[in-house]
């Protein structure tokens, strides 16, 4: 069973840029509200989306660098990369609707 996992600045290039699906990373925080209401949805879309797609977290607090490198002014801040290229943005949480929308755009794009 895949699951959502945690990268760092260390382990970015292999987790996220390098990844041979599509990934959705998860910039958030543990204090945020809407970030812990989201991680359910996160949890249950990275099992319908094994080996399809990776969901990949975020903390903005232990990982400032990378927070600041992809412009994370407010969280949860969903981005969605595609062969080491950021293809879309999303600050907030959305409705697990959507999220499933944009994963299979792109595992189909893909």
């Amino acid at each position: 069973m895949n699951s959502v996992f945690h990268t760092t600045t260390e382990s970015f290039g292999q987790d996220v840029l390098n990844s041979p699906v599509p990934v959705l990373v998860d910039f958030y925080a543990d204090w945020c509200g809407p970030c812990r209401m989201l991680a359910p949805t996160l949890d249950k879309l990275a099992v319908e989306f094994a080996g399809k797609a990776r969901i990949v977290k975020i903390n903005v607090d232990k990982e400032p660098t990378l927070a600041s490198q992809f412009n994370v002014s407010s969280i949860p801040n969903l981005t969605f990369i595609v062969d080491g290229e950021i293809v879309g943005q999303s600050a907030g949480a959305p409705p697990e609707a959507a999220l499933r929308r944009a994963l299979n755009q792109l595992t189909t794009a893909a």
